[in-house]
């Protein structure tokens, strides 16, 4: 598994990630694996998958397709864009979009925390979408992430210091994170609908 976090404060934000993988038992860490890094970029976004490990190649061949749709300005965008993406996750690298029979929609398989000037959004395995206005995480160690985040929100205006309290309190807990951190910075730029609150939880 994974943490992913993200992090917005303002028109500041990042996104982050472990860099831990796991096969059965045996933990792969970034000290034997060179290419550790489970962020993608695409165009002005960052994506972070959790799910199979297989997500961060398959994006890299997917949107590496300038024929992709690859639009993450806000939530219908987003929607949009993975809903395109499902067709080819089932066509071309041969998803079984199936998780359970009562699922009214076929499943990603994983879900996603996007970082794009637009905000900062997850993406869920139905695909639907929410906007954050704070913070979230996605993974192994997401609750433990989002309880240290929270706790120290108030006394941090940097987003990387958020997010990386974050991670740090995932990996000292949860087995199935680890450092190194990998941390993007972006602006948002676009008119967001979900406004940034700093305020006092």
């Amino acid at each position: 598994m994974t943490t992913i976090v993200v992090v917005r404060k303002g028109n500041a934000a990042c996104i982050g990630a472990d860099s831990l993988a796991k096969y059965g038992e045996t933990l792969e860490s970034a000290k034997y694996v060179h290419n550790h890094e489970k962020l993608v970029r695409v165009g002005d976004a960052w994506l972070g998958p959790t799910g199979p490990a297989s997500a961060q190649i398959i994006f890299e061949s997917y949107f590496s397709d300038e024929k992709a749709r690859a639009q993450f300005g806000s939530s219908l965008e987003i929607f949009e864009t993975f809903t395109d993406l499902m067709g080819a996750l089932k066509e071309d690298y041969f998803l079984i979009p199936k998780e359970d029979e009562r699922d009214p929609y076929e499943s990603l398989q994983m879900e996603v925390l996007v970082a794009s000037p637009g905000g900062i959004y997850g993406v869920y395995p139905l695909r639907s979408i929410q906007e954050f206005s704070r913070f979230y995480a996605f993974g192994s160690g997401a609750e433990l992430a989002m309880g240290a985040m929270h706790a120290i929100w108030d006394q941090h205006d940097d987003p990387v210091a958020v997010a990386r309290i974050g991670l740090e309190a995932a990996a000292e807990f949860d087995d199935s994170t680890a450092a190194p951190f990998t941390i993007h910075e972006l602006t948002i730029t676009g008119a967001s609908s979900a406004a940034c609150d700093s305020s006092p939880a």
